[in-house]
C-alpha cells in the first residue's frame, strides 16, 4: 500500500520552504505506518515542493529496503537487528535510530467474547507456543468454552510479530504456526470482529481505532491485569507488551534536505501532536531532544540492542 504526497512549489511559498525539496521514500513497520503518513502530509504542507511516499511492508520488509539503498526512511516496530546493520554496513550504508513514540502490543478478542478479561504470560504462552496443545478456550481455563480458538497475528516480517513472539515465548520468531497472519492490520482487526472465538494481537492505535469492532484484553506480566492505554503504555506498566516505534534514517539520504528536513520533522513538537494524534504515545521532549542530537552529530548504529520493556528510553538513546 502506499501513499505518495507530491505538491510543486508556487510562487508563493517562501524560498526557505523551497530549500528542502526532493524526493523521500519512506516504508517500512504497518504500526508506524499512520504516524510516517501524519509527518509526511504535515511536512509536505510545510514544504510543498517535498515528494515524499510513504508505504509499509513490514520491519524486517523496510529494513531490507533501506540497506540496499531502496529507501531513505525505514519505519520500525522492533530494534534493528546486528544482522540487519551488517547488511547495512555491506553495502555502504549507516543508519541513524530514532525512537519516535511509545507503543502498546494490544491483545484483543471479539466483542461479544464474555469470558476473557485478562490473560497471565503463562497463558499467553501456552496458546502462542510453538509446541501448542491448544485448540479450545477450555484449553486455557477450566470452564471457558470448549470452542476453537482462532488466531490471527502479524506476519513474520513485522516488528510486532518479533516483539510479541520474544516477549511471551522468549525468542524472536518462536511460535505456532496455525493462525492467519497478515502484514495489514486492518485485515487483522477484520478477522478478530468476524468471529466470536478469535484472538489476535497488533499495535496499540490499530485498537483505539476500532474499538467498536474488537475488545483489548489485560495482560498480567507479573504485577497483575493491566490493561493498554496512553497511562499504563507512558509509565512502562503494560509490560512486557509496551515497546518503543523507530524511524531509521540512512546518512547517505540526509545529504538530501528533504530527508533532512523530513528526520528532523519527526521529532519536533508538530510531529509530536501527530503521534498522540495517531493513537500512541509521545514521549517527553527530552527524549525527541537527545534524539535530535542524534541525528545532528550523525549517531549512527543501535543504543537499543539490549533494550527491555521498563527501561529508560531517554538513557538509550542518550547513549553514544
Amino acid at each position: 500500500m502506499s501513499v505518495r504526497l507530491v505538491v510543486g512549489c508556487a510562487l508563493l511559498v517562501a524560498l526557505v520552504a523551497c530549500a528542502a525539496g526532493g524526493e523521500v521514500r519512506v516504508d517500512g513497520s504497518s504500526t508506524v505506518y499512520p504516524i510516517s503518513l501524519a509527518v509526511a502530509e504535515e511536512f509536505s504542507i510545510l514544504h510543498p515542493q517535498a515528494n515524499v511516499s510513504v508505504s509499509f511492508s513490514g520491519t524486517g520488509g523496510g529494513l531490507s529496503k533501506l540497506c540496499n539503498g531502496e529507501i531513505d526512511i525505514a519505519g520500525a516496530s522492533r530494534v534493528i537487528e546486528p544482522s540487519e546493520l551488517a547488511t547495512c554496513a555491506e553495502n555502504g550504508i549507516d543508519v541513524i535510530e530514532l525512537p519516535i513514540a511509545a507503543d502498546a502490543i494490544t491483545v484483543v478478542v471479539h466483542p461479544d467474547n464474555d469470558w476473557v478479561e485478562c490473560l497471565d504470560l503463562g497463558e499467553l504462552r501456552a496458546i502462542w507456543e510453538p509446541a501448542s496443545s491448544v485448540t479450545n478456550w477450555s484449553d486455557v481455563r477450566t470452564g471457558w468454552p470448549a470452542e476453537e480458538i482462532v488466531l490471527f497475528g502479524p506476519g513474520t516480517d513485522s516488528g510486532t510479530f518479533d516483539y510479541f513472539t520474544e516477549a511471551v515465548n522468549g525468542t524472536p520468531g518462536a511460535t505456532r504456526t496455525d493462525f492467519f497472519p497478515s502484514e495489514d492490520d486492518n485485515v487483522l482487526v477484520q478477522g478478530v470482529r468476524s468471529d466470536r472465538y478469535a484472538l489476535g494481537y497488533f499495535g496499540f492505535a490499530h485498537y483505539a481505532e476500532n474499538t467498536d469492532a474488537v475488545r483489548a484484553v489485560a495482560v498480567d506480566g507479573g504485577a497483575g491485569c493491566t490493561l493498554p492505554k496512553r497511562e499504563t503504555i507512558e509509565a512502562n506498566a503494560y509490560s512486557p507488551l509496551s515497546r518503543p516505534l523507530f524511524v531509521y534514517v540512512a546518512t547517505t539520504s540526509l545529504r538530501k534536505e528533504a530527508v533532512a528536513g523530513l528526520a528532523a520533522f519527526y521529532l519536533g513538537d508538530e510531529a509530536s501532536e501527530l503521534v498522540s494524534g495517531s493513537g500512541y504515545v509521545a514521549y517527553p521532549a527530552e527524549v525527541y531532544r537527545a534524539a535530535t542530537a542524534r541525528l545532528q552529530e550523525r549517531v549512527t548504529g543501535s543504543a537499543f540492542l539490549d533494550f527491555e520493556p521498563g527501561d529508560s528510553v531517554l538513557e538509550a538513546v542518550r547513549a553514544r
